[in-house]
């Protein structure tokens, strides 16, 4: 069986410069965040947002417990206002959309907020960046959010921006995610 998030982040990989600029748009508990730390190096920089303390203090409690390059910037800020803090252009980006992995499923990322900061890391997105965005439709908000990301990526001009999808066909309430490459 295909592993997801093995797939996800040879998608990724190929993206990140050792040095770069990358953006973990929902921290969670750190996983990504320390991933992308490891990736980028000393000389790189992470940046990674979160709304919820508990993610913030999860994550800042694995980085520094696993001997992880001193990179990140841990943000408790809505992913929306990315621009307000990244200044630089980046070479990847990391969502992973839904909810805090064991904790209120009542707190999820939410269309709105989701669109605007994938508007944005569009925007902050260097050439031959990329974007994974991994959703989560076993719920109603994660469902939402994937159909309003469908729509809106089948809107952009391919020369520019190549997005594809990859999602477990027979199986509809699993993750999928989307890679979006600049040009």
């Amino acid at each position: 069986m295909i592993d997801l998030l093995t797939v996800e982040k040879q998608f990724i990989e190929s993206h990140i410069k050792v040095g770069g600029t990358v953006v973990d748009f929902t921290m969670g508990n750190g996983h990504d965040t320390l991933w992308l730390s490891n990736k980028v190096g000393k000389n790189g920089k992470v940046y990674a947002f979160d709304i919820q303390k508990a993610a913030l203090e999860s994550s800042e409690k694995l980085l520094s417990e696993s001997g992880c390059p001193k990179n990140y910037t841990l943000i408790l800020d809505s992913h929306a206002n990315v621009e307000n803090y990244v200044k630089e252009p980046i070479c990847a980006g990391m969502f992973n959309l839904g909810y805090l992995p064991g904790s209120d499923k009542t707190v999820t990322t939410l269309r709105e907020s989701t669109m605007k900061a994938v508007e944005a890391a569009l925007r902050l997105l260097d050439s031959d960046g990329g974007l994974l965005i991994a959703v989560y439709p076993g719920h109603e908000e994660g469902t939402l959010e994937g159909n309003m990301l469908t729509e809106y990526f089948s809107t952009l001009d391919r020369r520019k921006i190549c997005v594809s999808q990859l999602r477990i066909v027979n199986s509809p309430t699993s993750p999928f995610f989307f890679l979006v490459e600049k040009r």
